[in-house]
């Protein structure tokens, strides 16, 4: 199986995208920031210019372009790029979007696509590294996906793209960019609502979102040189959820730690943790441990910044902290 970067899976699933239904537009291209990757985009640009739009800084008017040419017929994709941007489109992604079919009594749909940049990127201060999955989840009518592999990526966008009839919200990470995977040739879709054990273990399960997979992974390998064997569970999705996954693995090794990079309270890990202990408690041998980003503004200093974001250091404190729980 041939290797890819995280940016060349997901600009290649754009790609196909475009090419396989005339419906899908894009509006805004700015998909890998300022990063090297953007070069990516230029092909696009040129064999399917007249369907990339590149709208002006107007979040609120942009997404509500593309809910309502969904809701026409066509299947937009909306880059929003750095997350805290999707706060002026919110009206219309929470109270538009995610409520048209219902209040349509399923008449009525809308396949969109917003894409989001979030997360803590490096200096990139309070008002650029924002993490609002956690609120999007509290929005009944979104589906919500967090990549956190080359093949995953792919995947899941056309799934999100080509196959959902739902505004999907699509939240990305910078840091994901170089990441470097196997990647299946040809065309293929990943289901929303199925989790993947990226790691098998015995003795703790880790659940984390995003660019916290990669770090989970990493804390497993420092860990397993101690004798700690850990499982890397990531749910992929958060709408829909894959609650079944997540409690199997709780159930084998009996300790959860769950990695998020949201802040902490209200957090995509507060509610994987309350869903285990609602539904999982007889399994648990240990307190459920959240590894998140602390409740402050993010600062723009770099040490300050690694202070309160969630790092691989984080996650083995509290992997151990769980062992010497149970000892």
């Amino acid at each position: 199986m041939r290797e890819l970067t995280y940016a060349e899976a997901m600009a290649e699933a754009l790609d196909e995208a475009l090419r396989e239904n005339e419906r899908v537009i894009l509006i805004g291209s700015f998909f890998f920031g300022l990063s090297r990757h953007s070069v990516l985009l230029n092909r696009l640009r040129q064999e399917f210019g007249p369907r990339i739009k590149d709208p002006p800084i107007a979040e609120l008017g942009s997404c509500g372009v593309a809910i309502g040419a969904a809701m026409a017929g066509l299947r937009p994709i909306v880059d929003v790029s750095t997350a805290s941007f999707f706060f002026q489109a919110w009206p219309q992604v929470v109270n538009e979007a995610a409520n048209v079919h219902y209040m349509t009594g399923g008449q009525t749909r809308v396949p969109v696509v917003f894409h989001l940049l979030a997360g803590i990127r490096g200096a990139g201060a309070a008002q650029h590294s924002h993490s609002p999955q956690a609120m999007l989840w509290n929005t009944p009518g979104l589906e919500i996906i967090l990549p956190a592999s080359p093949a995953d990526v792919k995947g899941l966008l056309r799934t999100a793209v080509l196959e959902s009839n739902n505004p999907t919200v699509f939240m990305d990470h910078v840091q994901l960019f170089e990441v470097t995977g196997p990647v299946p040739e040809g065309k293929y879709s990943i289901p929303f609502g199925q989790a993947e054990v990226k790691r098998q273990g015995r003795d703790v399960t880790i659940v984390a979102t995003s660019i916290m997979v990669q770090k989970a992974l990493q804390a497993a390998e420092l860990l397993m040189r101690e004798g700690i064997d850990v499982e890397v569970v990531d749910p992929r999705t958060l709408v829909p959820l894959d609650t079944e996954t997540i409690l199997e693995s709780v159930a084998k090794t009996g300790r959860l730690v769950v990695a998020d990079e949201c802040h902490l309270r209200c957090s995509v890990a507060s509610e994987i943790a309350a869903t285990v202990a609602e539904q999982g408690a007889k399994y648990l041998k240990a307190p459920i441990k959240r590894v998140a980003t602390l409740d402050v503004p993010i600062p723009f200093s770099p040490p300050l910044e690694k202070f309160v974001e969630p790092t691989v250091e984080k996650i083995v404190t509290a992997v151990k902290a769980q062992m010497i729980e149970l000892s």
